[in-house]
């Protein structure tokens, strides 16, 4: 892990009722500003400020519950300040995670008309959209949910104007200029690619949560004939993901 120095940017804080607060670093979806993120994340975790009981952080902010019994937030800020004052970025080996898709048919009913949209056939949509590393920029909506940046923006489309209301856990999907993969069944605007049976997200399972903010992952194409077997396994408890760099 290395570091290097930087000037602190100055952040907006955005109350969320008397016991929360959003510390905006950026107003865009961007690289650097999900790195700062995900770096002062780590720096506010690691500094055990009493009174702060959860972060996450996301694209251009970190969210912070706090206990206004234990921390005012004129306190909790000035303890902000003084952490980015003496921050450093540090880069670090991310942990990245292989996962398994089925692409196409009743697992991706939209990997067609996405090829249509492009000119392009589904075959090579495939091979645009498992050829990347994506970074996992946050998780939100529902409980983990990757949003994934660094997707091929050759094959971006905007997100459809007739969102459905129920699509399936463990959906891999494109939408705008992200890329995602679900964790649970939810409504969802975004074009469907295909299936993982990764379950990202198990209450009863430790760890709860596989792929977290931070790691990177890569698809891999996976067919039909082997879903069964692995999500079988996967509802069992098994990762099924699999980490080939770290």
């Amino acid at each position: 892990m290395s570091g290097s120095t930087f000037s602190p940017p100055t952040p907006r804080f955005l109350p969320c009722g008397d016991t929360a607060v959003t510390i905006e670093f950026g107003t865009e979806i961007d690289d650097a500003v999900n790195a700062l993120c995900l770096a002062f994340d780590a720096v506010l975790t690691g500094a055990a400020i009493p009174g702060v009981v959860e972060t996450l952080p996301t694209y251009r902010s970190v969210f912070v519950q706090v206990d206004p019994l234990v921390i005012d937030m004129p306190a909790f800020e000035q303890r902000v300040h003084d952490l980015l004052a003496g921050m450093t970025m540090t880069s670090r080996k991310p942990k990245r995670w292989r996962i398994p898709v089925v692409y196409g048919g009743e697992f991706g009913i939209d990997l067609e008309a996405v090829a249509a949209a492009h000119g392009l056939t589904p075959e090579e949509v495939i091979r645009r959209h498992s050829a990347r590393i994506y970074q996992v920029a946050m998780l939100g909506f529902l409980p983990g949910f990757c949003y994934l940046s660094g997707a091929d923006q050759s094959i971006a489309l905007p997100r459809r104007t007739d969102p459905r209301l129920k699509t399936p856990a463990g959906t891999v999907s494109i939408g705008g200029v992200q890329a995602l993969f679900a964790s649970v069944e939810a409504p969802s605007g975004w074009h469907l690619l295909g299936r993982t049976p990764v379950r990202n997200f198990m209450p009863d399972r430790d760890p709860v949560f596989l792929v977290g903010a931070g790691d990177e992952v890569v698809f891999e194409r996976i067919g039909a004939s082997e879903w069964q077997a692995l999500d079988a396994r996967a509802a069992a408890g098994e990762p099924v993901a699999e980490v080939i760099a770290s």
